[in-house]
């Protein structure tokens, strides 16, 4: 299954870049970053379908790291061939957007610089596919 996050503005060389960067070299599934401007329409190939939207919005639902690899299995393994990460601005998702997506999901009940939640993601990512693996990268208690 491809993970597939968009995000609004430039990660660019920063800090908060070398951690995607790193994360999604570690990854063993298929993953894509696309970026829009700040503001208006980006633009994103059609996805493979099946697919799965989850919006990251401070509304959303906060998951455990096993929780949130459990349903990336599930859905991998329904055949959901592509589940889009839509990360947005600093004003984040309309109610359209969110009333559209299969999950709205929050780190916390704090508020995130976009650039800080695409390095938590992809660690999260990076964090589901190991526990799915049955590898030790996650330790839990």
């Amino acid at each position: 299954m491809l993970l597939h996050i968009i995000a609004r503005g430039k990660i660019g060389r920063s800090p908060e870049g070398d951690l995607v960067d790193r994360y999604a070299n570690r990854l063993t599934w298929p993953v894509k970053l696309t970026e829009w401007p700040d503001t208006g329409a980006g633009k994103v190939a059609d996805p493979l379908t099946p697919t799965r939207t989850v919006l990251l919005d401070e509304r959303g639902k906060a998951m455990s790291s096993e929780a949130f690899a459990g349903l990336l299995g599930k859905w991998r393994d329904e055949g959901v061939r592509e589940t889009r990460f839509m990360i947005g601005a600093a004003d984040g998702h309309s109610d359209a957007e969110r009333a559209s997506a299969d999950l709205l999901l929050a780190f916390g009940p704090a508020t995130w610089p976009h650039m800080m939640a695409r390095a938590m993601l992809m660690e999260q990512l990076y964090r589901a596919t190991t526990i799915l693996a049955g590898h030790p990268y996650h330790r839990a208690g």
